[in-house]
């Protein structure tokens, strides 16, 4: 963590366009490998595949860790602070501020992913003082570019972030929010 950025609080919830963006806690560890153990998620995000019981446990014990080293929250998607539907993150990088986004499977289609980036776009400009927001999204993952647009972000003209993940070869465009 730069000696700039503040900490993260321990306890964060987020109320805005009809959802509730909460910390994740023991209670949803069951619900977790619902959300997550899906050949789209394991294609398109870092997150581990198959994503089972002890997955769970990692992931929400790394969690814990990201945001006491200042570097991450991972929030649980809610539409009113209960059941998880999916995760939103905010990560401080060299890069900028970024924000990362899964839905499960069973809750697509209703608009999640763009309205949780854009309340966690908003905290991230009001709490933790960032002059711009971005995503880093591969061009062919239709569903994430439309998230994007969705949510406000513009494609910026930089280049492609590439690498390899799961034996995988990707090139992650990088799109951009302002603060307004």
């Amino acid at each position: 963590m730069s000696s700039t950025a503040s900490p993260f609080p321990e306890r964060i919830e987020l109320t805005g366009e009809g959802l509730v963006l909460r910390d994740w806690t023991e209670a949803d560890l069951g619900a977790m490998p619902e959300l997550f153990d899906h050949p789209d998620i394991a294609y398109w995000t870092p997150i581990v595949s198959p994503f089972d019981a002890t997955a769970a446990r990692v992931r929400l014990d790394r969690d814990r860790q990201l945001r006491a080293e200042g570097t991450a929250v991972l929030l649980a998607i809610t539409v009113d602070g209960r059941a998880p539907l999916g995760e939103v993150m905010v990560r401080r990088a060299p890069e900028g501020t970024e924000i990362g986004y899964v839905v499960g499977p069973a809750h697509r289609g209703q608009g999640l992913a763009a309205r949780a980036v854009r309340v966690l776009a908003a905290y991230a400009f009001e709490q933790l003082g960032a002059e711009r927001v971005i995503l880093e999204v591969e061009a062919e993952n239709t569903a994430s570019v439309a998230v994007a647009t969705r949510a406000g972000f513009l494609l910026l003209d930089v280049p492609l972030i590439t690498g390899e993940e799961k034996g995988r070869p990707y090139a992650l465009q990088t799109w951009g929010r302002e603060r307004s």
